[in-house]
């Protein structure tokens, strides 16, 4: 999959039915992979943390999640063109795994949060393989992946937070036995009804980010960091045009 830098960081140029058809092909030849939501608090958190940085680009998939990442590549007359968020992109391989048959673990967010959540996906998608769930605050890690293991999933879930839930998985990869890992950050709050997302035409303008600011006030620090990134994409790009 073609993939640009945005400040040091792969983003794939990709659409939601490419991304959808090799995780497919990835979960019907056995090969294991790991996907990535990219948005600007991100990409500023990961330069200055290398660990981070190379966290995410050794994923194999990097879906251009925050509206700051279409606006960047624009900027730098990249390819990107259109976001992929990570709530969308978990609702895609649910309804993937409605029709394959593919089996689903469920790992982070509160115990009644995750369970109402399962709920859900199960009334919506009528086919889902929900094989099992654990929620975020479990402290025993192994006794985490002992659990997940055991449900012998093809898909697993984490919704821990980043970059909690990154670094989890990269430190447990080899570990896992499942093909597709995702980390969906808050998606489980939103998917069991505790949050409400933004409405469909505040998506399309690419505002969530406002919406959540208006919902959720204590969020403007982290929001400050989208100016910080945009700073850092003109001040590279003015950087090349010098040099």
């Amino acid at each position: 999959m073609e993939k640009e830098k945005v400040l040091g960081i792969d983003v794939c140029i990709t659409t939601y039915e490419e991304l959808r058809n090799a995780i497919k092909n990835d979960i019907e030849q056995n090969r294991k992979s790991y996907i990535v939501t990219i948005n600007p608090e991100k990409v500023i958190k990961a330069k200055k943390d290398k660990s981070l940085k190379e966290i995410l680009n050794n994923a194999k998939y990097q879906i251009p999640d925050g509206i700051g990442i279409i606006y960047a590549s624009k900027i730098k007359k990249g390819k990107i063109k259109s976001r992929i968020t990570g709530i969308d992109t978990m609702e895609m391989i649910c309804d993937l795994s409605n029709k394959e048959r593919f089996r689903i673990f469920m790992y982070g967010a509160e115990a009644d949060v995750v369970e109402k959540a399962k709920i859900k996906l199960e009334e919506k998608y009528q086919n889902i393989n929900i094989c099992g769930y654990i929620n975020g605050y479990e402290k025993n890690e192994k006794s985490v992946i002992n659990k997940i293991n055991n449900s012998k999933p093809d898909i697993l879930f984490v919704a821990l937070g980043s970059p909690k839930q990154e670094k989890f998985i990269s430190q447990n990869f080899d570990n896992i036995n499942c093909k597709i890992l995702l980390g969906v950050g808050g998606s489980f709050d939103v998917i069991s009804g505790k949050k409400k997302r933004a409405p469909k035409w505040v998506q399309k303008k690419g505002l969530e980010w406002l919406y959540r600011l208006i919902k959720e006030p204590k969020r403007f620090f982290r929001q400050t960091k989208i100016i910080s990134f945009i700073f850092e994409v003109m001040l590279q790009k003015n950087n090349k045009k010098n040099n």
